[in-house]
């Protein structure tokens, strides 16, 4: 059976099926679509979950091994293998034979870059379309966009008409991760009702100058002087607090996450895998040089300078929001507690 995102949801309240592929182009379609399945199937009788990351010199064999066998303390579980592009030989080897003979113990979900028609050829692939599910996600485009758009505002309590849908899919341009942000942005900025284009192109507006996204980026490369720029750029042209604060909290809280479960054993990879957040390129090789750049402790402070600029912002205490969003900025540079502004 092969579906699109859309469709999944549908499919897995039927049934629960052997295993999965979800591939394509289009890494937020595929990365949700993974964390359906697993849901889905943790809550059928799947309990567990066991994370694999097929890089150069993978070993199949450890899959092969962790499907023929339930762990000493755990049960069903579903195994999510992550591949950056496409199986190699011994893995469609694998595959094929899996497909044809599944664990009962076990849901597979295979995830994968864009396969060409070629690839969607060869035995593994037709095993997983003929006998299991295959998700394929591709980019959206014109009246598809507009109602995955129309969607995910709904979910926020956000109604905008079809003007205003059409100022986003032009901010976005077809990148779903920006969508998403910019949609969150706007629950900030507005809260739940109706939006019109004005509203939109009023945020948009805001953030083509100075995105508070190139404000995480400084951070996270721990450039303070266009920390500090950045900061005053998006003071300067209006830019609510609040928004500055959610992109700063929420790669705060991931920072923390991640430097909590490798300090416990888990790659950095895996690490990032179990993030609510996603991150992807360059912030994914900016989030690890911070990851290894600051300690446990310091990314716990961070978080809690979060929290106090939440109170500062609401008016539940005395202080200008902007020198609290400094203070978080400059954490993530690095600079000793001391230096901090008090928040």
């Amino acid at each position: 059976m092969r579906l699109v995102p859309a469709e999944l949801g549908g499919a897995l309240r039927r049934r629960i099926a052997p295993f999965y592929l979800v591939f394509g182009d289009e890494p937020l379609q595929v990365t949700e679509a993974v964390a359906a399945i697993r849901s889905a199937a943790q809550a059928n009788g799947f309990p567990d979950w066991e994370l694999f990351f097929v890089q150069p010199g993978f070993e199949w064999g450890a899959l092969r091994d962790a499907a023929a066998t339930l762990p000493l303390f755990g049960g069903a579980r579903v195994l999510d293998v992550r591949v950056p592009e496409k199986p190699d030989q011994g893995g469609g080897e694998f595959l094929a034979e899996y497909v044809a003979a599944p664990s009962p113990d076990c849901v597979l979900v295979l995830s994968a870059g864009k396969l060409s028609a070629d690839d969607q050829k060869k035995a593994w692939f037709q095993g997983f379309e003929r006998a299991g599910v295959v998700v394929q996600a591709k980019p959206l485009t014109g009246r598809s966009l507009l109602q995955w758009l129309d969607h995910r505002l709904s979910a926020k309590g956000l109604l905008v008409d079809q003007s205003g849908l059409a100022a986003l899919a032009a901010r976005i341009e077809g990148n779903l991760l920006a969508a998403v942000q910019e949609i969150e942005k706007l629950h900030i900025l507005y809260g739940s009702g109706m939006i019109d284009e004005r509203q939109i192109a009023a945020a948009v507006a805001d953030a083509a100058r100075f995105d508070v996204y190139d404000l995480v980026d400084a951070a996270l490369d721990a450039n303070t002087v266009r920390v500090k720029r950045i900061l005053d750029g998006l003071r300067a042209e209006g830019t609510a607090p609040a928004v500055v604060l959610w992109a700063l909290a929420g790669h705060a809280r991931a920072l923390a996450s991640i430097i909590n479960l490798v300090g416990r054993g888990k790659s950095f990879d895996e690490a990032c895998a179990l993030q609510v957040m996603k991150l992807f390129g360059a912030r994914k090789s900016r989030m690890s040089q911070s990851a290894a750049r600051i300690d446990l402790q310091r990314a716990q402070s961070i978080v809690l300078l979060c929290v106090a600029a939440d109170r500062r912002i609401k008016g539940d205490c005395i202080g200008d929001p902007w020198e609290a969003l400094l203070a978080i900025s400059l954490a993530f540079c690095g600079f000793p507690e001391a230096d901090l502004p008090t928040v």
